[in-house]
C-alpha cells in the first residue's frame, strides 16, 4: 500500500512538472511573437516607400501579424498571431500604450497569401474602427471597412480614398511590399496569449484603453518604433483646426 502510495506521490510530481513546462513553453513563444512584431514594424519602417509615414502618423492603431502562415488543405482557415498597440488618451492623443495580442484568421486569407509566409500590418485609422475592435471579433470589410493601404506617392495622391477607410491593410513576403484586400477575413482578441505574457487574465480592451497595463519587457521593441516614428496623432490635429 505505502509503494503504490509514493508512486502515485512521484506520477502527481511528475505530472506537474510537465504542465509547469508546458506552460512556460507557451508564455516564451507569446513572448517571442510579440518581440517579433516588433522587428517586422522596425524592418518596414527603415524601407519608407513601403509604410509612408503620412499614413502612420494618422493611425490610431497598429496591429501587427508577422509570419502569416496558410495552413495545408484540410487543417481549416489560414491564421496569424500578432500584436495590437493604440494611443493612449481618451481621444488616442497620447503615446503608445502596452500591446495586446490579436488572432486574423479566414479562408479567403490563403488565397491572398498563397503558400508563403507573409507579414501583415494593419492600421486602424479612426475611432470607429477602433471601438469596432475593441468591442469583440469582428470581420474584415463587415463589421469594420477594409482596404488595402496606399504606397509610396499613392498615399498622398489617394488620399480621399484611403481617409474613408477604418482599417488599411499591407502584406510583406519576399521582400515585396504592397497593399493587400483581407475582406471576410476575421479579427479578433487573442485571450490565452494576453494571459500569457501579462501573467493574468485580461481582456485587450484593458490592456488597450486602460492605460494602467505597464509595457512588458517582450513588447517594448515595437512600441519604442511606433513612438518615435510616429509620436504624434496628426488625424487629431487635422480634426481639431
Amino acid at each position: 500500500m505505502k509503494r503504490y502510495f509514493v508512486l502515485a506521490v512521484c506520477l502527481a510530481l511528475f505530472a506537474g512538472a510537465i504542465f509547469a513546462a508546458t506552460k512556460q513553453q507557451k508564455r516564451a513563444k507569446a513572448q517571442k511573437r510579440l518581440e517579433n512584431c516588433g522587428t517586422v514594424m522596425q524592418e518596414i519602417l527603415n524601407i519608407p516607400d513601403d509604410l509612408p509615414q503620412l499614413v502612420l502618423a494618422k493611425a490610431e492603431c497598429v496591429v501587427v501579424f508577422p509570419s502569416v502562415l496558410k495552413l495545408a488543405f484540410g487543417m481549416g482557415k489560414d491564421y496569424g498571431r500578432g500584436a495590437m498597440v493604440c494611443r493612449t488618451g481618451k481621444n488616442f492623443n497620447g503615446p503608445w500604450g502596452a500591446p495586446a495580442m490579436y488572432a486574423l484568421e479566414g479562408d479567403s486569407l490563403g488565397m491572398q497569401i498563397g503558400g508563403e509566409s507573409t507579414d501583415l500590418i494593419l492600421l486602424v485609422m479612426n475611432q470607429r474602427g477602433a471601438a469596432s475592435i475593441l468591442s469583440s471579433k469582428i470581420k474584415l470589410g463587415g463589421d469594420a471597412s477594409a482596404a488595402a493601404g496606399p504606397k509610396g506617392r499613392d498615399a498622398s495622391a489617394n488620399t480621399d480614398l484611403w481617409m474613408r477607410a477604418e482599417i488599411l491593410s499591407y502584406s510583406r513576403s519576399r521582400g515585396l511590399f504592397a497593399g493587400i484586400s483581407l475582406e471576410g477575413s476575421t479579427l479578433r482578441p487573442d485571450n490565452k496569449a494576453n494571459a500569457r505574457i501579462y501573467g493574468r487574465k485580461i481582456s485587450a480592451k484593458a490592456i488597450l484603453l486602460g492605460n494602467k497595463v505597464a509595457i512588458p519587457a517582450a513588447g517594448r521593441h515595437l512600441v519604442r518604433v511606433l513612438q518615435a516614428n510616429a509620436p504624434r496623432n496628426e488625424s487629431n490635429q487635422v480634426a481639431s483646426r
